[in-house]
């Protein structure tokens, strides 16, 4: 086959084969790579999507806001108010203490296991919950808990004063339990992101630990903290098992509320308070979570530098 000459035509190398023009630019495969996502969207979809909007299709049916309204009234106004409440106090107890173990962590020299072994035991406790965690908190701290009699002796007699693990305080160590090992995994690799290079040219500069914490260290911290926290505050917030079966299904939390209706314990006419319910906790979760989101990504760019 006969091969004529190469010609440059705008800019593009171009070799006439056979009276046809071949373009030195190879062309783009098309990529199949997407199908791999196919059954992950169809999982999302059906697991997550789905009944999301059958959710609020079901709070919204006959097309008034009436069953929306008394959610966020009343009686079930408090109980939002509690569940806000209790995951605010653990999201900012875990988040601080969180912090502080993972900054121990992250700064620990020798014994080298010890920080393995406490972020593989975080990466377990910040997944478990339900009946398992409850009573183990029962068997520790209940009312004939090993931890309770061995105070007892001692002469702290914790029922007296109220503490147990059915009381909100109780029910907020027992939140601790996890949500401490989550914020250990959430901002442990941001301190690992802070760079020896910066300590030393604050140094060099005579700026003191303590400066270099406030005007470096901590403003670039915050972003991983603040994105910690709120996923904490999700995470409490939409905890069930474990608030149910330390309260035998009487806690005035939302979580616990919304299954009175799902049950089927439904007073007449009540059916759409249930959906409602969810529906409001769905829309606080989505704006905790896109606040994370958000602070997830002004995070990241400390890492990219």
């Amino acid at each position: 086959m006969a091969t004529s000459s190469i010609t440059v035509a705008g800019g593009d190398l171009e070799t006439v084969v056979g009276g046809r023009a071949a373009s030195a630019t190879p062309r783009r495969r098309r990529s199949w790579a997407w199908v791999g996502l196919i059954p992950f969207f169809a999982f999302l979809g059906m697991f997550l999507l789905y009944p999301t909007v059958t959710v609020f299709g079901q709070a919204l049916s006959g097309g008034h806001l009436g069953a929306m309204r008394e959610a966020i009234t009343g009686q079930y106004q408090r109980s939002f108010v509690a569940s806000v409440k209790l995951s605010l106090v653990t999201a900012i107890l875990g988040g601080i203490l969180g912090v502080m173990l993972a900054y121990a962590l992250a700064t620990l020299e020798r014994p080298k296991f010890l920080r393995s072994g406490a972020i593989a035991f975080s990466g377990v406790a910040a997944n478990l919950g339900g009946l398992p965690l409850a009573f183990a908190f029962i068997a520790t701290l209940g009312a004939q808990g090993l931890a309770t009699k061995i105070l007892k002796s001692g002469g702290v007699d914790l029922i007296s004063h109220g503490i147990t693990v059915y009381s909100f305080w109780g029910l907020a160590i027992v939140y601790l339990y996890f949500q401490i090992p989550l914020m250990v995994l959430v901002t442990i690799p941001a301190i690992d992101g802070l760079k020896p290079a910066w300590r030393e040219a604050a140094q060099n500069l005579g700026s003191t630990s303590f400066n270099y914490w406030r005007r470096v260290g901590i403003p670039v911290l915050m972003p991983s903290i603040l994105g910690g926290m709120l996923l904490l505050f999700a995470n409490a917030f939409s905890a069930y098992a474990t608030a149910y079966v330390l309260s035998t299904g009487t806690s005035n939390l939302v979580s616990v509320q919304i299954r009175f209706f799902l049950q089927g314990n439904t007073i007449t006419g009540k059916g759409q308070l249930g959906y409602a319910l969810a529906s409001w906790m769905i829309i606080i979760m989505t704006l905790s979570m896109v606040g994370y989101l958000l602070l997830r990504r002004r995070a990241e760019r400390w890492r990219r530098t």
